[in-house]
């Protein structure tokens, strides 16, 4: 295959699932993928980013799959669709989809109090529901699972726990509030939500994960982040500090296996979840529905989130979308309910210095003109 430079790479793969909507009437011509790798490119030399990969999804089916910059600095390896990047927390709609397959099952109940899969739990979170660790309404304080709040005191990284270690310690912690009283970002409440589909299925998360999701749809490069094992196509993750690129902070095994985001994927195989929610596969049209709902508070009040994603409104349109960052990587997937347009960003440079959201947001405006 040509490749017109060693910084951008591009492939357009069409993904054929049942669509249960009809295409939107068209208005415009989308743009050429020449214009749309010329808009990124420009965003990532003006953020400094080492490497970005990017796939736009339109009815879904993708549209266009492109990579930019480095994968590996050292090596001099390009981005390509192929290139692993980490989820950070939008592995988040993940964990949400398992959680609610398993109440679709009858395995858990959104309005069940976690006591009855975490006996163990402190008497501050006997009121505390599944709902609410969906919804970051819970209460119970976050770890201090993002790059910039690593640990908080409360977790050691470069040390593993087990499940029952990662409980205790996090039963430590005062709560922020009283359950459904406010919203408050929580990974605590999702790294508890994977305890628990251990404890409702017998399996560990990530196995669930990949037994009910990525192999039926094919996602044949997603996975639990293990820094051990052989993984094709891996970038490297990427820090500025001062100015100067530096790599990646360590992190223990167990710690990159938990529920609040520790995934390896790449944009092709994020592409083909983005047509399993395009379908509605895996869940009911109700679950959907409730999924992409803003979260209701004790007060009557909403907040626009749901589960494991963001709401908000763009032009009248309904838009669901999350971020993600961990070990020098961040990444963004935006999606247009209404249009039908998905955008997804993955970059291998930390939070504080890359704005994947950012060069979503110029994607999407290139479709909506």
């Amino acid at each position: 295959m040509n490749i017109p430079s060693p910084f951008v790479w591009a492939a357009s793969i069409a993904i054929t699932l049942p669509m249960v909507f009809a295409a939107r009437a068209r208005t415009s011509v989308d743009p050429s993928p020449a214009r749309v790798d010329a808009a990124v490119e420009s965003e990532r030399v003006a953020q400094k980013i080492p490497g970005v990969a990017v796939a736009i999804c339109r009815d879904g089916k993708l549209m266009q799959a492109s990579g930019y910059g480095l994968a590996n600095v050292e090596l001099n390896v390009p981005v390509t669709p192929e290139t692993i990047f980490q989820t950070g927390s939008v592995g988040k709609q993940f964990t949400s989809m398992a959680v609610m397959m398993l109440v679709e099952q009858g395995k858990i109940g959104l309005d069940d109090k976690i006591t009855k899969y975490l006996p163990e739990s402190p008497s501050t979170w006997k009121k505390v529901t599944i709902r609410e660790l969906l919804t970051h309404t819970s209460g119970i304080a976050d770890y201090g699972g993002e790059e910039d709040t690593m640990g908080k005191g409360v977790i050691n990284f470069r040390k593993d726990y087990t499940e029952q270690e990662l409980i205790q310690a996090f039963a430590k912690m005062p709560m922020d509030f009283a359950p459904g009283e406010k919203w408050s970002y929580s990974n605590t409440g999702y790294v508890l939500l994977g305890i628990i589909i251990h404890r409702a299925t017998g399996e560990f998360y990530g196995d669930y994960l990949q037994e009910r999701i990525f192999k039926p749809l094919g996602m044949n490069s997603t996975r639990i982040i293990s820094e051990a094992d052989i993984v094709p196509h891996r970038s490297a993750g990427y820090r500025l500090v001062k100015g100067e690129l530096k790599n990646q902070q360590w992190v223990s095994p167990t710690l990159n296996t938990t529920a609040d985001g520790a995934l390896y994927t790449n944009v092709l195989d994020l592409a083909k979840w983005d047509a399993a929610l395009d379908a509605r596969q895996f869940l009911s049209a109700a679950s959907y529905q409730a999924m992409w709902s803003a979260v209701k508070l004790n007060d009557g009040k909403t907040y626009p989130y749901g589960f494991g994603w963001s709401l908000s409104e763009k032009d009248g349109k309904r838009i669901v979308s999350h971020d993600g960052a961990w070990q020098g990587f961040t990444m963004n997937i935006t999606r247009n309910l209404d249009d039908r347009l998905t955008v997804i960003v993955m970059t291998n440079l930390d939070s504080d210095n890359s704005k994947p959201d950012k060069i979503s947001e110029v994607v999407e405006n290139l479709y909506s003109q």
